[in-house]
């Protein structure tokens, strides 16, 4: 969970300061990336499937328990896999109060062939502790104590914020996966 918070702060920190001022929102809406594979093994007991991936390279995954169709995959499928993930910050305005959340939920297909969809969003509030404008960095703390210090990449934004200023993190990741069966 502290990997996923740190992940989605680096990622607001870096594209999204720049651009918002107190009160305001910012979306950041990133390209959806796409990879395929093809089924190379499957070990049944361990729910491992083993992918070849369109440059030769093998990759192997676990398909957790939420996979109710597992035992439709074959040797020679052709796994489609679609991520996509949005953040959504909001420079806070004295006085709101401070958010931790996280929802997620699994839903399967009802196609002729297995896949589905996985998706989770979270929500919390950070406090910024530190602005180098020298470096140019910012620095903040969130839920449990985490600090967390990243660069930022236009100077300009460290003048739109403060210390003690909080903002709103609200990361929404979404992963569709398909099956087209072998040949």
């Amino acid at each position: 969970m502290k990997r996923l918070i740190v992940g989605a702060i680096s990622v607001a920190v870096l594209i999204a300061i720049p651009r918002i001022t107190t009160g305001q929102t910012k979306t950041i809406s990133s390209e959806m990336r796409v990879e395929t594979g093809v089924v190379e093994a499957i070990e049944a007991s361990s729910r491992k499937v083993t992918l070849r991936k369109p440059d030769g390279t093998m990759v192997t995954t676990v398909a957790g328990p939420e996979i109710k169709r597992f035992d439709e995959v074959k040797i020679g499928d052709k796994i489609t896999a679609r991520y996509y993930d949005n953040v959504v910050l909001r420079v806070k305005r004295p006085g709101e109060s401070d958010e931790v959340s996280a929802v997620s939920g699994t839903t399967g297909s009802n196609q002729a062939s297995p896949g589905g969809t996985k998706a989770k969003q979270m929500t919390l509030t950070v406090t910024i502790t530190a602005i180098d404008t020298t470096t140019p960095s910012i620095t903040f703390t969130g839920p449990e104590g985490y600090k967390y210090t990243s660069k930022v990449q236009d100077p300009v934004a460290l003048s739109k914020v403060k210390v003690g200023d909080k903002v709103d993190i609200v990361w929404t990741e979404a992963l569709l996966v398909s099956l087209e069966p072998g040949k």
